[in-house]
């Protein structure tokens, strides 16, 4: 008896290692069906994480070129406040220049008198236009010129036969440029056709 029960357990062992090695075939990929929907999906998941993946490093380019251009505009703004900063003060200093210049056009050059004191006002004003200069900053005195109403402010209009209509004839007051940008516009008289 004991021959036959070795004998009944023997065989249910190759039995149950035949439907384990039958069981395993099944789930392998590669084999029938279950396999094959297990190749799908991980190329269905490549496909999306590769599309993940390109979208993420477009939006990497696009932060990248953002900073880029806040910095530049940062340094363009520094550049600004560098060149034009001082165009307050420039505006509180040109009345100075015009008082000089007025000065120098009241006071009667001939007089011996006066002589020293033309000088000292003459050498104060040149003095100070040269400290402008240094710091770009340039006198618009457009006589002869053409009207510009972007670089100059008409006071009156004059007929004027002897020059071309729209000319300026007279300057009340010079215009300044700091760095090419207008600060102040010169003050003119604009000549006119003949009535």
């Amino acid at each position: 008896m004991a021959n036959e029960d070795n004998r009944d357990a023997q065989e249910y062992e190759e039995v149950a290692a035949e439907t384990e090695s039958a069981e395993t075939d099944t789930d392998t990929p590669g084999g029938d069906e279950p396999g094959e929907e297990s190749v799908e999906a991980l190329k269905a998941r490549i496909d999306s994480l590769s599309a993940a993946m390109e979208a993420a490093k477009e939006q990497v380019l696009r932060s990248q070129a953002e900073a880029q251009n806040a910095r530049r505009r940062a340094e363009q703004d520094v550049e600004k406040a560098h060149k034009f900063g001082q165009e307050k003060l420039l505006q509180d200093l040109l009345p100075v220049v015009d008082n000089l210049e007025r000065a120098l056009a009241a006071m009667d050059t001939d007089n011996p008198d006066l002589k020293a004191v033309v000088e000292g006002i003459q050498l104060t004003h040149k003095s100070f236009i040269d400290a402008l200069a240094k710091y770009h900053v340039e006198p618009v005195d457009p006589r002869g010129e053409p009207f510009d109403p972007e670089r100059h402010q008409a006071m009156t209009m004059v007929a004027n036969p002897d020059v071309e209509p729209n000319t300026v004839i007279d300057v009340f007051q010079k215009g300044y440029t700091l760095h090419g940008r207008l600060v102040r516009p010169a003050m003119v008289v604009v000549s006119k056709g003949a009535e």
